[in-house]
């Protein structure tokens, strides 16, 4: 008799895989839909933590850290419910795992749930945002367009601001050659005397105002170019930590919440101290 219920035990063991792979898909799945709302959401009220608008040069560091914050809170929900969602759909495990064993198999469930719902998101943002750039962008490209100009257009239209108005063709290489000699102005080195010069001929050309007003002029321009590509990479960093923060506080979050998942699936009260492993 007892050998017959040991065999029937050892038979149970196995023929459940450590890793079930359709609960970890439908947690992955569920974390990224959720993830993609909440941040849709975010971003239609305001809470984009990094923009290339003029107007959130102005932002005030309370909007930075709520739109942080935000991010967190996100993170943790999705990949809290994608995780619960691959606990509690996981097939019982063998009777005799004890249940600090059973708690890591549910938890490592939720970390590759987690790790899916991150692919997953990533490949549909590259997606969206390939299809929106190509929706947006030209037919035909010129090459003397740069691709930090959108990034100074603000300090390029005033620079050029004058009472000649040249049309769009005439200036759009001034536009280009002056945002690159603006970004280059932004480096350690700052402007050269060579570049500075050139560029104050080609505003007094372009707008027909006097030397010293183009002097003042591409000064301001260079003042307020530098501090936007400062703010461009302040706002890059908070970003990359905001979103490494709370990546790895969605991996605690899906790690949590499948053990939850699965103390449920078994009828089992949830430990208040999770992180203890508990004896049988």
């Amino acid at each position: 008799m007892a050998i017959s219920e040991r065999t029937e035990i050892v038979a149970v063991g196995t023929a459940t895989s450590f890793l079930q792979w359709t609960p970890v898909f439908a947690g992955a799945l569920v974390a990224s839909a959720v993830s993609l709302v909440l941040i849709a959401f975010g971003t239609a009220i305001g809470l984009a933590i990094v923009s290339s608008s003029p107007t959130w040069r102005d932002t005030s560091p309370a909007l930075t850290t709520l739109s942080g914050l935000y991010l967190l809170l996100a993170a943790l929900v999705s990949f809290g419910v994608g995780g619960y969602v691959a606990g509690r759909l996981r097939e019982r495990w063998d009777p005799s795992a004890r249940s600090d064993v059973v708690e890591f198999r549910d938890g490592t469930h939720g970390i590759v749930a987690w790790a899916l719902a991150i692919v997953i998101t990533g490949v549909v943002a590259a997606a969206s945002a390939a299809s929106l750039t190509s929706k947006t962008a030209p037919a035909v490209t010129s090459s003397a367009t740069t691709a930090g100009e959108p990034l100074i257009a603000y300090e390029l239209d005033r620079l050029f601001r004058g009472d000649r108005h040249a049309s769009e063709g005439d200036i759009s290489y001034a536009r280009a050659e002056a945002a690159r000699i603006l970004l280059a102005a932004t480096g350690r080195q700052g402007i050269s005397p060579n570049d500075r010069t050139y560029l104050l001929s080609l505003i007094a050309a372009r707008t027909g105002i006097a030397q010293p007003d183009a002097e003042r002029r591409v000064e301001e321009a260079i003042t307020a170019a530098t501090t936007a590509v400062q703010k461009a990479r302040r706002s890059a960093v908070i970003l990359g930590f905001a979103t490494a923060a709370s990546l790895l506080a969605g991996a605690a979050a899906a790690w949590y919440a499948a053990s939850a998942g699965g103390r449920h699936r078994d009828n089992v009260a949830a430990s208040p101290t999770w992180w203890w492993p508990q004896r049988v």
